[in-house]
């Protein structure tokens, strides 16, 4: 039920409006991403018919993705690691080249010390060392600090809207 596709302008991608209602069915979904239509529109006050239409609309323009977050340690991924990557080029293209890593599920951007971190998911420590590899040889990256995670001990993405 994934659908982040680029159909929306760029404009309404970047700043979409989102009226108090839509506001109080992206929380609806947040709880639980599994909460029907029906029970969507109870607690907001429409129809399933409308829920449904403004839920299409939030997956259409990139507010909202549906999907099952796991944790890849317990389906048999013996390694999970944040990557901290430091460059001296275009950071837009450095990050889309490590976004086509097999492997990488996470690619952000950032201000301090590090101009980019990477989160990574391998099925062992070869898988993890060709991923470095992958990354440390990806122009412009001049070098790397490897986070190994031991224990996901927090995970939520039921932030609110503001």
């Amino acid at each position: 039920m994934t659908d982040n596709g680029d159909t929306a302008p760029a404009a309404a991608r970047k700043h979409p409006h989102l009226d108090a209602t839509a506001k109080r069915i992206i929380e609806q979904l947040q709880q639980d991403g599994r909460r029907s239509y029906a029970a969507i529109g109870k607690a907001v006050g429409l129809s399933e018919a409308a829920v449904r239409q403004r839920v299409q609309r939030l997956l259409e323009a990139g507010v909202v993705q549906v999907v099952g977050v796991t944790d890849p340690m317990m389906l048999g991924f013996s390694r999970q690691a944040m990557i901290a990557v430091r460059s001296n080029g275009d950071l837009t293209a450095v990050a889309d080249q490590i976004s086509e890593l097999e492997g990488v599920d996470y690619v952000v951007v950032t201000a301090g010390s590090f101009d980019i971190l990477v989160e990574v998911v391998a099925a062992d420590d070869e898988q993890l060392l060709e991923l470095l590899s992958a990354i440390r040889s990806v122009p412009t990256v001049t070098g790397t600090e490897t986070f190994l995670y031991l224990r996901l001990h927090k995970q939520t993405y039921a932030w609110g809207t503001r």
